[in-house]
């Protein structure tokens, strides 16, 4: 009997948001995520045992994740909005503290985590009227103030699995006000279990076969980029490049995160990934070259890279309905045969990404499902299609009512139940040897990303050419300096840490005017802060360039920006 094998990639990635010399984490988002949404995606799955599914963890999250695990236990507590959560006096916090708790405690999407809390949207009108009054006026708010505001924000980023079934964090959202140190005492320690349960949660997962473990190299680099800035070119022959022609010794430097993300999974997981999600879905031949060299197995991109390259391959063909060419598997013909490519289903993924957020749960897991069995109706009746919905595991929740609880509830549970629709994951589908025979070849890979099929949210405009021209600068200094003699051993590890984090894609990501300008201005100062920590760990004075902002970003942008369309 013909069935569709659906395969779910969720995707779980923060940048690493620790500053090397202070140890500080310089953002929260690595802990309000994993509260909220990596706890919410492994009970999802804990709910429904028949759905399977593929959970890529990027090795500089799990970091910075065993990083939070370690401080619970310790109690010494590098991230200063949990310092102040469970601080025992909140009246007499210095003014800076002040301003950071009013900067960090709003940040979030209003109408979903603020506007359907009371006393939380309370909160946030009193500061506002005060705050329009001048900086001046914000001493005026008391110590219960401060400790309600820091209590709300903590509970509006919980899991919704945490709020239905943590009789503590109920008591609390029913008191809602005049909460206590010993009150905020029992939410910080709340928060270390969540964060200590979450490796064991997946890793329990894994072991039973209903998710698949993959990677991605390992401080999330843009490796295509990296390797050759001129494989921008294959998606947009005209764009502008960076000064630099190229990334100094960037072949070895996307192989040193490779072979350091399968090393970081082994051990954490007890075994090699079968397959790597590279950092943005972004993939080259040289790059799958690289993959082959370690024994990857399976790779995955967008839609729009599959179009290019068939384009590319069959420049007089036509481009015939996606449905006889998008729901295959592929191999790409040459050195990296080895390697079985998938391509995401990019108007599925932004349907979860972007659009059913604003439907019913319950309708929008019904239009997903008719949705499914409109390719399975009008694909060959030979052919078994894999689809592949891929998208991140965090960031498309917090516009869901409820974390998108429902939406996510009723999708398991339709798919456990349906007649043909089959989840599976990659590592499962490439085993099978009737599978084997399904696969198609590719002439040609044209180098791309899962957004728009190109490069261009990294690199071709003037900003972020500019931050790989300053990138390019450091890694030439890193070179000398390392070949110089003149650090210890224990020295070089530490500077090689401080580039891989230098190196994220993250960071080219939010450089550009189309991002809001309190993101930009964040991410901005994060990344030339690492490199100015780079240049000090290689004893070298940083350039005055790096102590200038690059990119503003718009003031009048309010979307987050952490997610963007594939076309």
């Amino acid at each position: 009997m013909k069935q569709l094998n659906l395969v779910l990639l969720w995707h779980m990635h923060q940048p690493d948001y620790r500053d090397y010399v202070t140890k500080e984490f310089v953002l929260p988002w690595v802990y309000l995520h994993a509260i909220k949404d990596y706890t919410d995606m492994a009970y999802h799955l804990e709910m429904h045992p028949q759905t399977k599914a593929v959970i890529n963890f990027v090795p500089v999250l799990l970091d910075q994740l065993e990083d939070f695990t370690e401080q619970f236990s310790t109690k010494q507590m590098r991230s200063p909005l949990l310092r102040l959560l469970a601080a025992p006096e909140l009246e007499h916090i210095t003014m800076q503290d002040r301003l950071y708790v009013f900067d960090s405690c709003f940040l979030s999407n209003h109408e979903t985590m603020l506007k359907p809390y009371p006393a939380y949207k309370r909160l946030h009108e009193l500061y506002t009227i005060l705050n329009k009054r001048g900086e001046r006026e914000l001493t005026y708010f008391s110590g219960q103030y401060l400790a309600d505001l820091l209590v709300w924000y903590h509970l509006a980023w919980m899991g919704e699995s945490v709020r239905r079934n943590n009789e503590f964090v109920m008591k609390l959202m029913a008191k809602s006000e005049g909460f206590t140190h010993a009150d905020r005492l029992q939410l910080f320690n709340l928060i270390g279990e969540l964060i200590q349960k979450l490796i064991p949660r997946y890793r329990k997962l894994a072991e039973s076969g209903q998710i698949e473990l993959s990677t991605t190299p390992h401080y999330h680099p843009l490796a295509p980029l990296m390797i050759d800035f001129s494989s921008a070119r294959d998606s947009q022959p005209d764009v502008t490049l960076p000064a630099h022609t190229i990334y100094p010794g960037g072949r070895g430097r996307v192989a040193f995160h490779l072979s350091s993300a399968i090393a970081s999974h082994t051990q954490r997981f007890n075994e090699k990934p079968t397959g790597i999600w590279p950092a943005e879905g972004a993939v080259s031949t040289a790059l799958l070259k690289i993959l082959a060299e370690q024994n990857c197995q399976w790779s995955a991109s967008g839609e729009g890279v599959l179009v290019n390259s068939l384009r590319a391959a069959y420049p007089d063909t036509p481009l015939p309905d996606r449905n006889s060419y998008l729901y295959h598997p592929y191999r790409i013909a040459g050195e990296t045969e080895q390697i079985t490519c998938f391509f995401r289903d990019d108007q599925l993924s932004d349907l979860i990404g972007f659009e059913y957020s604003r439907w019913f749960g319950r309708d929008a897991a019904e239009n997903f499902i008719q949705s499914l069995e409109h390719i399975y109706h009008n694909t060959p009746a030979e052919e078994n299609p894999v689809v592949s919905v891929i998208l991140d595991g965090e960031n498309a929740w917090e516009s869901y009512p409820y974390n998108g609880f429902y939406f996510l509830d009723d999708l398991y549970s339709l798919l456990d139940n349906h007649p043909f629709i089959r989840t599976t994951t990659y590592r499962d589908y490439v085993a099978s040897a009737e599978n084997r025979d399904k696969i198609m070849t590719l002439p040609t890979l044209a180098a791309g990303s899962w957004v728009y099929g190109t490069f261009s949210t990294w690199i071709g405009d003037k900003e972020k050419n500019y931050a790989w021209d300053m990138l390019c600068a450091a890694k030439h200094s890193f070179d000398l300096v390392m070949q110089s003699g003149r650090l210890t051993d224990e020295e070089k590890v530490l500077a090689s840490r401080q580039l891989a984090s230098c190196e994220s894609s993250d960071w080219f990501w939010w450089f550009g005017d189309y991002n809001p300008a309190h993101s930009v201005a964040s991410f901005d100062q994060l990344f030339r802060k690492n490199l100015i920590n780079l240049y000090l760990l290689l004893k070298l004075p940083a350039p005055a360039t790096v102590l200038e902002p690059i990119s503003k970003g718009d003031v009048q942008t309010e979307a987050s920006g952490t997610m963007r369309r594939s076309s």
